[in-house]
């Protein structure tokens, strides 16, 4: 088995930004099995919120070359690497080279049964509220709107976003903008737009008041939660987990840490970081059993791949074999 790994760059639509900052572009690292006859792909993306640069992941990847010919596994590999995006690309290609060396689809390997189309929320970037209320008319006919906020002012942002879309249901995501000062007043105004669920709204280690506010809302972590492991941190601050492969590391786990927080009776989201749909594709197994998904990512670059998902307004349909798994 051969391992290879590269960087690949896909311009965004249009500028993401949320409250550490905005990009133009999807940075992204792919890992590759290659068996002579068979060729598994996995995606991921290193995230600098956790101090990943893609130049060190894609190291990390490559160093597993010579321990991959002599039999790593996927299995073993959840032992050698951390959670993060270098296990994540490998563990996804190992997934998808698994499928095709068997002939059956990924899903089925897992037990699961055939996934189906699933609706994503769309997002609405950080912004002003003039243009935050006018990325939320155009997209005002989707079914859900995921809106992010982290900054001065954000009860007018979207106090703004829910009357340019009225009838879409609204999630927010604060990425750890907020502060105690501010939260009880920043829960209360999306409590005002009909906000239905609060993602991370401060940051990981400072969540400690969320156990006394009582948000009027469900509260869900996400950079507070990676692994299984994390789960013991959350007691009493949140009601919901956002799980993304990349923090993860991969299928593997997040499958593990999905049936074990529903275990503990936490709401699931599955969601994404901006990439391309062969990141997308092994996150639409877990998006089966999610209150909410949010795998827009490749709804927001100018393209992508060719073989991508299939998007249909909002709804997302399963890979084809030929993308992943």
């Amino acid at each position: 088995m051969q391992l290879s790994a590269r960087i690949e760059r896909w311009p965004l639509a249009a500028a993401f930004t949320i409250s550490r900052g905005s990009k133009s572009e999807a940075v992204v690292i792919v890992a590759e099995l290659d068996d002579g006859i068979h060729r598994g792909r996995g995606e991921a993306v290193p995230y600098a919120r956790y101090d990943e640069v893609p130049e060190r992941v894609v190291e990390i990847i490559e160093a597993l070359g010579p321990a991959i010919e002599r039999g790593l596994d996927r299995t073993a590999l959840q032992a050698v690497l951390p959670a993060g995006a270098a296990r994540n690309a490998l563990d996804c290609a190992f997934w998808d080279i698994a499928a095709k060396q068997s002939s059956r689809r990924a899903y089925q390997l897992a037990g699961l049964g055939a996934p189906r189309p699933v609706n994503t929320a769309y997002t609405i970037s950080l912004g002003s509220v003039t243009e935050m209320a006018a990325a939320a008319e155009r997209a005002a006919w989707r079914p859900l709107l995921k809106v992010k906020l982290g900054g001065e002012g954000d009860a007018k942002r979207i106090a703004a976003v829910r009357r340019a879309a009225p009838h879409a249901e609204l999630i927010v995501d604060a990425n750890e903008g907020w502060s105690a000062d501010n939260l009880a007043a920043n829960l209360a105004a999306c409590a005002n737009a009909g906000v239905t669920l609060v993602e991370q709204p401060l940051p990981q280690g400072a969540d400690e008041p969320l156990i006394h506010c009582e948000p009027p809302m469900p509260v869900c972590a996400d950079e507070s939660i990676h692994d299984r492991a994390s789960l013991v941190e959350l007691g009493g601050k949140y009601d919901a987990v956002n799980v993304k492969l990349d923090k993860t590391g991969g299928l593997t786990e997040a499958l593990a840490l999905v049936a074990e927080a529903e275990r503990r009776g936490l709401v699931i989201m599955i969601g994404c970081m901006v990439a391309t749909s062969l990141a997308m594709a092994p996150a639409m197994l877990l998006a089966q059993r999610a209150r909410f998904v949010d795998l827009d990512g490749p709804l927001l670059l100018a393209r992508d791949r060719r073989e991508g998902l299939r998007y249909e307004g909002s709804l997302v349909y399963p890979p084809a074999p030929s993308l992943w798994g």
